[in-house]
Protein backbone atom coordinates (compact mmCIF):
# COMPACT_ATOMS: atom_id res chain seq x y z
CA UNK A 1 0.00 0.00 0.00
CA UNK A 2 1.16 3.48 -0.77
CA UNK A 3 1.24 6.36 1.68
CA UNK A 4 -1.68 7.98 -0.18
CA UNK A 5 -3.78 4.80 0.15
CA UNK A 6 -2.99 4.55 3.88
CA UNK A 7 -3.95 8.20 4.43
CA UNK A 8 -7.18 7.80 2.46
CA UNK A 9 -8.08 4.65 4.45
CA UNK A 10 -7.32 6.43 7.74
CA UNK A 11 -9.40 9.45 6.68
CA UNK A 12 -12.38 7.25 5.72
CA UNK A 13 -12.16 5.34 9.01
CA UNK A 14 -12.01 8.62 10.96
CA UNK A 15 -15.05 10.00 9.10
CA UNK A 16 -16.98 6.79 9.80
CA UNK A 17 -16.17 7.01 13.52
CA UNK A 18 -17.08 10.71 13.63
CA UNK A 19 -20.34 9.98 11.82
CA UNK A 20 -21.22 7.29 14.34
CA UNK A 21 -20.43 9.65 17.24
CA UNK A 22 -22.52 12.41 15.67
CA UNK A 23 -25.46 10.03 15.21
CA UNK A 24 -25.14 8.96 18.84
CA UNK A 25 -25.41 12.59 20.06
CA UNK A 26 -28.56 12.85 22.15
CA UNK A 27 -30.30 16.06 23.06
CA UNK A 28 -33.37 17.34 24.87
CA UNK A 29 -35.80 19.37 22.74
CA UNK A 30 -37.11 21.92 25.30
CA UNK A 31 -39.80 23.36 22.99
CA UNK A 32 -41.45 19.91 22.82
CA UNK A 33 -40.90 19.04 26.49
CA UNK A 34 -42.68 19.88 29.73
CA UNK A 35 -42.48 19.41 33.50
CA UNK A 36 -45.70 20.00 35.43
CA UNK A 37 -46.44 19.60 39.12
CA UNK A 38 -49.61 19.40 41.20
CA UNK A 39 -49.87 20.20 44.91
CA UNK A 40 -52.94 20.51 47.12
CA UNK A 41 -53.74 23.52 49.28
CA UNK A 42 -56.67 22.96 51.64
CA UNK A 43 -57.54 19.89 49.54
CA UNK A 44 -57.75 21.88 46.29
CA UNK A 45 -55.32 20.83 43.51
CA UNK A 46 -52.99 23.61 42.35
CA UNK A 47 -51.08 23.13 39.10
CA UNK A 48 -47.77 24.61 38.08
CA UNK A 49 -44.88 24.01 35.76
CA UNK A 50 -41.20 24.74 35.23
CA UNK A 51 -40.30 26.83 32.20
CA UNK A 52 -36.56 26.06 32.08
CA UNK A 53 -34.74 22.76 32.37
CA UNK A 54 -31.88 20.94 30.66
CA UNK A 55 -30.50 17.42 30.33
CA UNK A 56 -27.33 15.58 29.46
CA UNK A 57 -28.40 12.16 28.28
CA UNK A 58 -26.65 9.03 27.14
CA UNK A 59 -29.42 6.46 26.69
CA UNK A 60 -28.32 3.15 25.20
CA UNK A 61 -31.37 1.27 23.89
CA UNK A 62 -29.32 -1.91 23.38
CA UNK A 63 -27.79 -1.73 26.87
CA UNK A 64 -30.05 0.41 29.11
CA UNK A 65 -27.97 -0.42 32.19
CA UNK A 66 -25.10 1.59 30.63
CA UNK A 67 -27.30 4.69 30.30
CA UNK A 68 -26.61 7.91 32.22
CA UNK A 69 -28.97 10.84 32.78
CA UNK A 70 -28.17 14.22 34.36
CA UNK A 71 -31.13 16.56 34.55
CA UNK A 72 -31.32 20.12 35.90
CA UNK A 73 -34.34 22.28 36.59
CA UNK A 74 -34.14 26.05 37.04
CA UNK A 75 -36.27 26.35 40.20
CA UNK A 76 -36.68 30.08 39.56
CA UNK A 77 -38.68 29.20 36.45
CA UNK A 78 -41.50 27.64 38.52
CA UNK A 79 -44.89 29.19 37.95
CA UNK A 80 -48.38 28.51 39.23
CA UNK A 81 -49.96 31.34 37.25
CA UNK A 82 -50.21 33.92 40.06
CA UNK A 83 -47.64 36.67 40.70
CA UNK A 84 -48.10 36.38 44.47
CA UNK A 85 -47.81 32.58 44.51
CA UNK A 86 -44.86 32.63 42.12
CA UNK A 87 -43.10 35.21 44.30
CA UNK A 88 -43.62 32.98 47.36
CA UNK A 89 -42.22 29.96 45.48
CA UNK A 90 -38.92 31.83 44.98
CA UNK A 91 -38.54 32.63 48.71
CA UNK A 92 -36.51 30.89 51.40
CA UNK A 93 -39.45 28.82 52.70
CA UNK A 94 -40.09 27.25 49.30
CA UNK A 95 -37.40 26.88 46.58
CA UNK A 96 -34.99 29.49 48.02
CA UNK A 97 -33.69 30.30 44.55
CA UNK A 98 -31.12 32.79 45.87
CA UNK A 99 -29.24 29.92 47.52
CA UNK A 100 -30.44 26.93 45.46
CA UNK A 101 -31.19 28.04 41.87
CA UNK A 102 -31.18 24.49 40.48
CA UNK A 103 -32.66 21.12 41.30
CA UNK A 104 -30.85 18.10 39.86
CA UNK A 105 -31.45 14.45 39.09
CA UNK A 106 -28.58 12.02 38.47
CA UNK A 107 -29.35 8.46 37.46
CA UNK A 108 -27.61 5.53 39.11
CA UNK A 109 -29.33 2.64 37.27
CA UNK A 110 -31.66 2.22 34.31
CA UNK A 111 -33.61 -1.01 34.01
CA UNK A 112 -35.71 -2.13 31.02
CA UNK A 113 -39.12 -3.50 32.04
CA UNK A 114 -40.37 -4.33 28.53
CA UNK A 115 -42.81 -2.61 26.20
CA UNK A 116 -40.86 0.66 26.20
CA UNK A 117 -41.11 0.91 29.99
CA UNK A 118 -38.05 1.64 32.12
CA UNK A 119 -37.26 2.18 35.78
CA UNK A 120 -34.72 4.95 36.31
CA UNK A 121 -33.25 5.07 39.81
CA UNK A 122 -31.16 7.97 40.97
CA UNK A 123 -30.71 10.91 43.29
CA UNK A 124 -32.97 13.95 43.22
CA UNK A 125 -31.50 17.02 44.94
CA UNK A 126 -33.66 20.02 45.78
CA UNK A 127 -32.55 22.83 48.13
CA UNK A 128 -29.38 20.85 48.89
CA UNK A 129 -31.42 17.88 50.14
CA UNK A 130 -30.69 14.63 48.28
CA UNK A 131 -33.20 11.80 48.16
CA UNK A 132 -33.12 8.47 46.32
CA UNK A 133 -36.03 8.17 43.88
CA UNK A 134 -37.27 5.59 41.41
CA UNK A 135 -38.77 7.12 38.28
CA UNK A 136 -41.09 5.10 36.02
CA UNK A 137 -40.54 6.12 32.39
CA UNK A 138 -42.44 5.18 29.23
CA UNK A 139 -40.52 5.69 25.97
CA UNK A 140 -42.26 6.11 22.62
CA UNK A 141 -40.79 7.00 19.25
CA UNK A 142 -42.11 8.98 16.32
CA UNK A 143 -39.64 9.56 13.50
CA UNK A 144 -36.39 10.92 14.92
CA UNK A 145 -37.98 11.94 18.24
CA UNK A 146 -38.14 9.77 21.35
CA UNK A 147 -40.51 10.89 24.09
CA UNK A 148 -39.87 9.95 27.70
CA UNK A 149 -42.98 10.41 29.83
CA UNK A 150 -43.88 9.62 33.39
CA UNK A 151 -45.36 10.60 36.72
CA UNK A 152 -43.34 10.83 39.91
CA UNK A 153 -45.10 11.20 43.27
CA UNK A 154 -42.92 13.04 45.80
CA UNK A 155 -43.12 14.31 49.34
CA UNK A 156 -42.05 17.95 49.63
CA UNK A 157 -40.99 18.04 53.30
CA UNK A 158 -37.87 15.81 52.99
CA UNK A 159 -36.61 18.42 50.48
CA UNK A 160 -37.50 21.29 52.87
CA UNK A 161 -39.93 22.71 50.32
CA UNK A 162 -42.47 24.64 52.38
CA UNK A 163 -40.46 25.33 55.54
CA UNK A 164 -41.60 27.34 58.52
CA UNK A 165 -45.37 27.81 58.80
CA UNK A 166 -45.79 25.94 55.49
CA UNK A 167 -44.49 22.68 57.02
CA UNK A 168 -48.00 22.21 58.47
CA UNK A 169 -49.57 19.72 56.06
CA UNK A 170 -53.12 20.71 57.02
CA UNK A 171 -52.62 23.81 54.83
CA UNK A 172 -50.49 22.39 51.98
CA UNK A 173 -50.29 18.63 51.53
CA UNK A 174 -46.91 16.92 51.73
CA UNK A 175 -47.62 15.02 48.50
CA UNK A 176 -46.69 16.59 45.16
CA UNK A 177 -47.10 14.89 41.80
CA UNK A 178 -44.58 15.67 39.06
CA UNK A 179 -45.49 14.83 35.46
CA UNK A 180 -42.93 15.05 32.69
CA UNK A 181 -42.80 14.68 28.94
CA UNK A 182 -39.29 14.99 27.51
CA UNK A 183 -38.66 15.00 23.77
CA UNK A 184 -35.23 13.63 22.85
CA UNK A 185 -33.29 13.35 19.61
CA UNK A 186 -30.50 10.90 18.77
CA UNK A 187 -31.88 7.92 20.71
CA UNK A 188 -31.54 4.55 18.94
CA UNK A 189 -34.48 2.40 17.93
CA UNK A 190 -36.40 0.82 20.79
Amino acid sequence: MTLATNLRTAALASMALLGTAAMAQQALVPAQSSIHFTAKQLGVPLNGHFKQFAAQIHFDTAKPEASKIHFTVDTGSATMGSKETDSNLMGADWFNIAKFPKATFDSSTVKALGGGKYQVDGTLTIKGNAQKVSVPVQLTQSGATTTAAGTLPLKRLPFKIGDGDWADTSMVADEVTVQFKLALTGVGKL
